[in-house]
């Protein structure tokens, strides 16, 4: 029986350079170094993962948000206003301008690879 998720995986053209992107900007550790490839890990604070492994040369990410296959990582924040301000002021590419409805607070932004993630607050999770 499944029982979740692990981790999803970002081919990155630079691994070490993006996790430490992910590190610097959005409060993830990284948590592990293969000793034989590129390949890193990261973690965010309740304990979901990232791995992120070397591209294939020449290789970028799919553009736009509606192309087939997964298309975002929607990271989960408990003070929207802060965090989105944060990425703001270091220079984050973002997508959407901030966004609240229903008791949801939302952005899409992009990493420096391109990867779109989603900033997300709920207000009231899903069931």
């Amino acid at each position: 029986m499944v029982t979740g998720i692990e981790h999803t995986a970002i081919a990155s053209p630079d691994p070490h350079r993006l996790g430490a992107w992910y590190a610097e900007h959005l409060d993830f550790v990284i948590n592990y170094r293969s000793a034989t490839s590129k390949t890193v890990f990261i973690k965010a604070g309740d304990g979901s993962m990232i791995e992120i492994i070397e591209s294939a040369p020449g290789t970028v990410p799919t553009e736009g948000m509606k192309a087939a296959g997964l298309r975002h990582l929607a990271l989960s924040v408990s003070d929207f206003d802060a965090t989105y301000a944060r990425l703001k002021e270091k220079g984050v590419h973002f997508l959407t301008d901030a966004t609240k409805a229903d008791g949801n607070s939302l952005a899409f932004f992009t990493d420096p690879d391109g990867n779109i993630l989603h900033l997300l607050h709920r207000e009231k999770p899903l069931p």
